[in-house]
């Protein structure tokens, strides 16, 4: 789901009352699809989360590198141009051990699965999906 200009004025007591369940994050998305990217930014920095975007695993690691400021979450596309395996996946969990990784695909196999949940994913989201929902989804895993 998509936020338009006018769901942004007409609900805002839907991101204040998320600001103050949840303390702001600082969300990296990694997504090579720009609509898909800048749709999680929207809500999320809506809902008063700091977001860094990265079209390719390229530009995950370079936001992953210090001296850049720590990823509190990573929203982490499992295909992009530059990487359709796990080899990003295992580079971001160990540029970011701390940091959950939601992995979101929408070519998901039993495979892909269970090899994303035993390199330390923390939940698996199939395309499309509800972007309202990853915000609750990013603070839970932060707060555990």
């Amino acid at each position: 789901m998509l936020i338009r200009g006018t769901e942004r004025t007409e609900h805002p007591e839907i991101f204040r009352t998320m600001t103050e369940k949840f303390p702001p994050l600082r969300v990296l998305i990694v997504d090579d699809e720009l609509l898909i990217r800048w749709s999680i930014a929207e809500t999320l920095s809506l809902a008063g989360h700091s977001v860094v975007q990265a079209a390719d695993g390229a530009g995950a690691i370079a936001a992953l590198t210090p001296p850049n400021a720590p990823i509190d979450a990573i929203v982490l596309d499992y295909r992009l141009p530059d990487s359709d395996d796990f080899r990003l996946l295992e580079r971001v969990r160990a540029l970011a051990p701390a940091s959950p990784v939601v992995l979101v695909t929408a070519h998901g196999s039993a495979e892909i699965d269970s090899g994303a949940l035993a390199r330390g994913v923390y939940a698996i989201v199939k395309k499309p999906f509800d972007v309202n929902e990853l915000t609750g989804l990013l603070s839970r895993a932060c707060s555990r």
